[in-house]
């Protein structure tokens, strides 16, 4: 198979399936994610997520790689590492995920706003995954409104609100979930309160 990282319009998924028989191609998509150009930092990445899915363990020993990127201050690097270790959970046969944990939730305590949203977003993944670590990942997404110091705070709670509605329900967290969605129907932000309304509304809050 032909391929170029460095050209739009690639078909990762053919990308990820050549890469499962072909090391070179793989060693190019490791390499890839960390990339300078975006194009091919893109098409690494998404041929890799196909990979994560669906045969995690031909990756699951990068893990220590994508920590790196994690905790590297590079935004894209982080971008990738956050979104390919969430996938990597449903293959962590060494509870590797447990180690970083901090390190991965730490970044809801940054500055950034970007890497922040996307530890948000990944967070039902890795619950779905992990439903053992349910209940401190809820904590630290609850907590996001104290413990991040950037500007878009309001912006992070959608996401929070977004999350927490596409995770099953547990009684263990029921209460103190609905208690923060409660909070955010007065907040300042008219997004915000669209999506607490929202949340109410579709998981028919008794207000």
């Amino acid at each position: 198979m032909d391929y170029d990282l460095g050209e739009k319009g690639v078909d990762t998924k053919k990308l990820a399936l050549e890469s499962l028989n072909n090391t070179e191609l793989f060693k190019e998509l490791i390499i890839g994610i960390r990339s300078k150009d975006k194009t091919v930092r893109t098409n690494s990445f998404n041929a890799l997520m196909v990979v994560a899915d669906n045969n995690g363990d031909i990756l699951y020993p990068k893990w220590d790689y994508l920590h790196e990127m994690l905790v590297s201050n590079n935004s894209n690097e982080q971008y990738v590492a956050i979104y390919l270790l969430a996938n990597l959970t449903a293959s962590d046969t060494e509870n590797k995920f447990e180690t970083i944990f901090d390190d991965y939730f730490s970044l809801l305590g940054g500055e950034k706003t970007l890497p922040a949203s996307h530890v948000i977003l990944s967070s039902g993944k890795i619950i779905e995954n992990k439903p053992e670590l349910r209940s401190k990942i809820i904590s630290n997404l609850l907590s996001t409104d104290e413990t991040f110091k950037g500007r878009q705070k309001d912006l992070l709670k959608v996401y929070v609100i977004e999350t927490l509605r596409k995770i099953p329900s547990d009684p263990g967290d029921k209460d103190r979930i609905e208690e923060f969605i409660k909070s955010q129907l007065n907040s300042s932000s008219s997004r915000t309160r669209s999506a607490a309304k929202c949340y109410v509304e579709r998981c028919f809050l008794d207000l």
